[in-house]
């Protein structure tokens, strides 16, 4: 799972949220969210959840027994792992708990989920704010262009996904066929031989990776949109031969140059030393 963590503010409430990049949906502090529906503090809105949980549970709730914990940072600044939901579960949740914000909160979160989505959707939205990101955590601008270029490859194609009928739980298979057959490993087995952990991989690949990742990519947009799939079995196929595009690309190269072009190196290799020196200071 390659996450970023933020906080969103209700009411002048904290939320503590994480986006996860592979499954391309939001996960909620359900506690943050019980301590703005209850109008608790942290502690009365912890005890107030775990009644509430102890009780679904009892009644055979599927909501409460597919919940799960992440770690966010806490308020001593540390770590923690705490109950998350996604926004269909957070849903069902509030259904549980009597509150006259629970309907002002549901339009909230959609609004949150929605934003995102369309970022996701129109990269121009949020261009302008990754570019500075990327700058900021010390990239070359010839990196923060490939990159770019990138995301606008990587948009094409979860629209073309999205037409196809593929469900967004099923973007995170895909892209991993997609990946295994062009560079020979699954999107995890890339991340261990980067020493990833969650970082995101796309932010981590050298130019040359990014270049037959898009690729990749690119051409299974192409393939797509001329064999008109339906549903996920017939995309899946049409992934792999997306990524055998870039294989044949990646081994005519390797050919030439005598080495592997899938390389350890991950971004704090390649950042600009005085962002490196200043990261190393604070």
């Amino acid at each position: 799972m390659t996450t970023k963590q933020s906080l969103q503010i209700f009411e002048e409430k904290k939320v503590r949220t994480v986006w996860d990049e592979e499954q391309e949906k939001w996960y909620f502090s359900i506690v943050d969210v019980v301590t703005v529906l209850t109008d608790n503090d942290y502690q009365g809105a912890r005890k107030y959840w775990n009644k509430l949980k102890q009780r679904l549970t009892e009644e055979g709730n599927q909501t409460v027994t597919n919940c799960h914990q992440l770690k966010m940072k806490a308020a001593d600044g540390k770590m923690r792992l705490t109950d998350v939901a996604d926004q269909e579960q957070l849903f069902r949740i509030i259904q549980s708990i009597p509150s006259p914000k629970a309907e002002p909160f549901k339009l909230w979160m959609a609004q949150v989920a929605s934003q995102r989505i369309d970022q996701m959707q129109d990269p121009e939205l949020s261009i302008e704010q990754a570019i500075q990101d990327y700058r900021r955590k010390g990239y070359s601008e010839g990196w923060i262009n490939q990159r770019i270029r990138s995301i606008e490859v990587r948009k094409n194609l979860t629209d073309e996904w999205q037409r196809s009928g593929v469900e967004g739980g099923q973007y995170a298979t895909l892209t991993d066929i997609i990946t295994q057959e062009w560079s020979g490993r699954t999107t995890k087995q890339y991340k261990q031989y980067k020493g990833l952990k969650k970082e995101s991989l796309r932010d981590n690949m050298t130019n040359t990776e990014l270049a037959l990742n898009m690729l990749a990519e690119a051409s299974a947009t192409d393939i797509s949109r001329q064999k008109n799939p339906k549903g996920y079995a017939q995309s899946r196929a049409i992934a792999k031969k997306g990524g055998g595009v870039a294989k044949v690309a990646r081994m005519q190269l390797e050919k030439e140059l005598g080495q592997s072009v899938i390389s350890p190196a991950k971004a704090s290799d390649y950042l600009l030393p005085n962002q490196e020196e200043k990261r190393e200071e604070d």
